[in-house]
Parts: C-alpha cells; sequence; structure tokens
C-alpha cells in the first residue's frame, strides 16, 4: 500500500512539473504572440542612426548606441553573439548584421536592429509612433548618460585605427582592431618625476575645453617623442592611450597618396582620441624615390594646426615620434604645433631597475652597482635591448644581471673603439628639464643646462640614482 502511495505522489510531482514547464512556455509563446499582434496593430516609425554622417566623418551618436547596445544585460537578449570583453572573464554583448535586440523604456518597447547594406553600417530605432513623442528625447538621453558611464568606468574597448590603401566601407580609410597593448604609466621605464609631469599635463589638458575655446583655439595638445628606436615611444603611447581611454588612430605615411589624402584621413577621425605619425623625420627626410615624396611639408603644417583640425572634433592629441629632432624643420618644432618635448634615452640606471622591477621582480641586487657603475662611464643599451636579455633570463635573476652587463661592456668596447661614433644626447637630454615658461630666451636656457652639465661632472660621486633621469620634456604654452 505505502509502495502505491509513493509511486501516486511522484507521479503528481512530475504531472505538475510538466504542466508548469507547459504553463510557462504557453506564457512566453503568447506574450511572443502579443508581441506580433501589437507591432501589427500599432503604427510603428523606424528612426535610423548612420555610422558615417553625409561628409563620411563618425556619427558620434553611432558609437553611443554601440557602446550602449553593448552593455545590455545578456539574460535579455536573444540570439547574440558573446564576445570576450576588456575585464578578466567578462563577456559582452555583440549584434550579427541585421540582427535585432529589444529594449524597454519607461513601459515602451523599442528594438534596435544591426542593419548593414552596401558595407554602410545603420543602427535602425523603430518603436511605435504614439510614445515618438513622450519618450524619444529622454530616451536619446538615457543612451548619452549610459554610454558615458560605461566608458567612464574604464570599461571602454579601446581600438586601434589603421589606415588603408584602398576604400573600406564606405569611403571609409580606416580599419580597427582592439587595443590590447598591455603597457601602463607603472609599467613603461621612466622617471618617476616625469610620469607625474605627464600625468599632470594630461590631467590639465582634459579639464581645459573652456579655456581652449575661450582663447578661440582647438581643444587639442601636441606632443614630440623624440630619441634612438628601442627606448619605449610606442608603450609610451599605448600607455597615453590607457590613461585617457582614447582609440588611436595611427597614421601610416606610406600609405598616403597626397596632402589632399592626409586630410581626408584627418577627417575621418574622432574626438577623445590619440593621432599617431611616427618616424616623422624619416619621411620629410626622403628622397625622391620614397612614396612619401608627394607629401609637402605645407600639408604636414596644415595637418597639425590648418583650419582642417576645428572640422574633425576636439579634445585630441596629436603625438609624432622621430630619432632626432636635428632632421625636423623649425616649423614644425614652434610652439603650437608641438606642445610637449620628451626625450626617450638609451638605458639610465633608473630605467635599469624599473626594467629589473617589472621583468625580474627585484628592487635590489648585489650587482646592482656594477650596472651602475657601467652605465656612468657612458656605456649603454635600448630599454627594448635589455629587457630583452632580462626576459630571456628571468629563471635567474643573477645570471640576466650578468648578462645585461656583459652587453654593457662590449657596447662600451665597441663605442671606445669607434671614432665615427655620433653623441645624440645633450645636456637638455640628460637632465630632468621642464621649462615651464615659453618666453625664455634659448641662450640663458642653454647656458643654464651647460652649466648644470659641468657640475654634474664634477659631483657625479655625489649623485644618487634619483638625479639620473630617463628622459626630458620641453613644454611650451
Amino acid at each position: 500500500m505505502g509502495f502505491f502511495l509513493l509511486l501516486f505522489i511522484i507521479l503528481c510531482l512530475f504531472v505538475s512539473i510538466r504542466l508548469f514547464l507547459y504553463r510557462t512556455t504557453l506564457v512566453y509563446r503568447l506574450k511572443k504572440w502579443g508581441h506580433w499582434v501589437e507591432d501589427r496593430v500599432h503604427v510603428h516609425q523606424s528612426l535610423k542612426v548612420p555610422e558615417l554622417d553625409e561628409n563620411n566623418q563618425e556619427n558620434i551618436f553611432y558609437r553611443k548606441v554601440y557602446t550602449y547596445l553593448t552593455s545590455l544585460p545578456i539574460e535579455d537578449s536573444d540570439n547574440t553573439n558573446l564576445i570576450s570583453g576588456n575585464k578578466p572573464n567578462g563577456v559582452v554583448l555583440r549584434l550579427d548584421d541585421n540582427q535585432t535586440v529589444l529594449d524597454t523604456f519607461l513601459g515602451s518597447r523599442v528594438s534596435w536592429t544591426n542593419r548593414v547594406e552596401d558595407c554602410k553600417k545603420t543602427f535602425v530605432l523603430k518603436m511605435k509612433k504614439k510614445d515618438k513623442r513622450r519618450i524619444l528625447q529622454s530616451y536619446i538621453q538615457h543612451i548619452y548618460r549610459a554610454a558615458e558611464d560605461v566608458e567612464s568606468r574604464g570599461s571602454k574597448e579601446l581600438k586601434l585605427y589603421m589606415n588603408t590603401t584602398s576604400l573600406v566601407d564606405n569611403n571609409r580609410r580606416w580599419s580597427s582592431v582592439r587595443l590590447t597593448h598591455p603597457a601602463t604609466f607603472e609599467t613603461i621605464a621612466m622617471d618617476s618625476d616625469l610620469k607625474k609631469k605627464v600625468k599632470s599635463d594630461l590631467d590639465s589638458f582634459l579639464k581645459s575645453k573652456q579655456y581652449y575655446h575661450r582663447l578661440g583655439r582647438v581643444w587639442k595638445r601636441s606632443y614630440l617623442l623624440y630619441g634612438p628606436s628601442g627606448t619605449g615611444k610606442s608603450s609610451f603611447i599605448a600607455a597615453m592611450a590607457k590613461y585617457l581611454s582614447y582609440d588611436v588612430y595611427e597614421i601610416d605615411l606610406t600609405k598616403v597618396v597626397d596632402d589632399s589624402d592626409l586630410k581626408k584621413l584627418l577627417l575621418q577621425t574622432t574626438r577623445k582620441s590619440l593621432i599617431v605619425v611616427e618616424d616623422l623625420d624619416r619621411f620629410l627626410t626622403s628622397n625622391s624615390t620614397s612614396t612619401a615624396v608627394r607629401l609637402t611639408l605645407t600639408g604636414v603644417l596644415n595637418f597639425m594646426d590648418g583650419l582642417l583640425n576645428s572640422c574633425c572634433g576636439d579634445e585630441k592629441l596629436m603625438i609624432f615620434t622621430v630619432n632626432s629632432k636635428d632632421k625636423i624643420d623649425s616649423s614644425i618644432l614652434r610652439p603650437g604645433r608641438i606642445d610637449v618635448h620628451i626625450y626617450f634615452p638609451m638605458c639610465t640606471f633608473n630605467s635599469f631597475k624599473t626594467l629589473a622591477n617589472n621583468c625580474l621582480g627585484i628592487k635590489e641586487h648585489k650587482l646592482f652597482p656594477q650596472v651602475e657603475e657601467i652605465l656612468q662611464t657612458g656605456s649603454t643599451i635600448s630599454p627594448a635591448e635589455m629587457s630583452e636579455l632580462m626576459i630571456s633570463n628571468r629563471g635567474s635573476p643573477g645570471r640576466a644581471l650578468k648578462s645585461v652587463i656583459t652587453a654593457l661592456q662590449i657596447n662600451g668596447e665597441a663605442r671606445m673603439s669607434s671614432s665615427t661614433v655620433e653623441d645624440t644626447s645633450s645636456p637638455a637630454e640628460s637632465s630632468n628639464v621642464f621649462v615651464m615658461d615659453g618666453n625664455c630666451s634659448v641662450p640663458v636656457v642653454k647656458e643654464i643646462q651647460k652649466l648644470y652639465g659641468l657640475l654634474r661632472m664634477k659631483s657625479s660621486k655625489k649623485i644618487g640614482p634619483s638625479d639620473q633621469d630617463s628622459g626630458s620634456v620641453e613644454r611650451s604654452r
């Protein structure tokens, strides 16, 4: 008797579960049918948000909508792609071409469709016509606030844009990938005081919109990064992008046809971005067989501070890298075109200690004094070469430091034996000089720098590691 009672109870539970599941499914189906009928009964209106405007410049609102849609809860969406996000184990929503996602605002149901036709990308917003007047303006403000909140939390997906040789996506010359470079201001080998000054300059720039506009100037700032190859200029650019949460537009001048083409590329960049031109000196001094010879000095100057800069959105940083300033025309270096000069030297003892901490996890070692002594003799290698030596021998800090010492000794011997080696450093480039007043006369500054260099030579034994710099900044206002 008890067995049959237990069997009956189990059967009742099974039937109840099936009915519950059927009811849940039925409710879902009825809801879907209700939405279908509602869509047929009510008059709807569609609003398009194209990626590019009539001038083929990026539509800022399109970017905001994209950020907003990718931030929607995954559980509220059907048939969407799940893509790895910026955060560890983070997953975000992505729409396929011509795929739709639903959203609700103030009790009204709306839909977004990611439409792609003839390589033209457009988000299509569909809502009931009777709700348009009631919710549209508030909904647009809601999207802006939500997108800006996502970006302010540092979860914005940074992109690296590269110019192409052919047209892409409706006359757009930029293609993009995720910017995943791991460099930050904490990891780059640079003097701590210099980092603070750079951060302070960037923070001041971010807060200066009203000030720039009151002066009648475009809200932008230009940096010149100069020094030998392998000294960390590219890593510094990545660190700046992460610090500001800005996208990077890297212009390859070999793919630029002429001055007009360079202007078109600038027009298709967006606000809150870093415009990067690397190895500018190589192209301005190229021979007649180079493809870059079609770029003129006037074209480059107009690119840097011409009227076009005011037509492509403000809040930008323009960054130019060169190996040597001596090869750059003085008209390029004047204040207004270049606001901040940062020198990236070969490895100093300060940068060596930063690399040792990053690559080997050590802050002190018995071989540190020997490395410092060799560096004081003038022998040095690039930070990139030094970090490679440490990474290759990271299992044994002692062996890694010995390999660094050997490389320094070899370079020192080669330097001594060669009589034609060019000394690329100067007192201004081997000391931590931050010129605050752009009205200072150049001769006075040079004399001070020479005197400072003589004092350093006489008191080199008394100077601590903190006095050796990994760079210099010249700031003009």
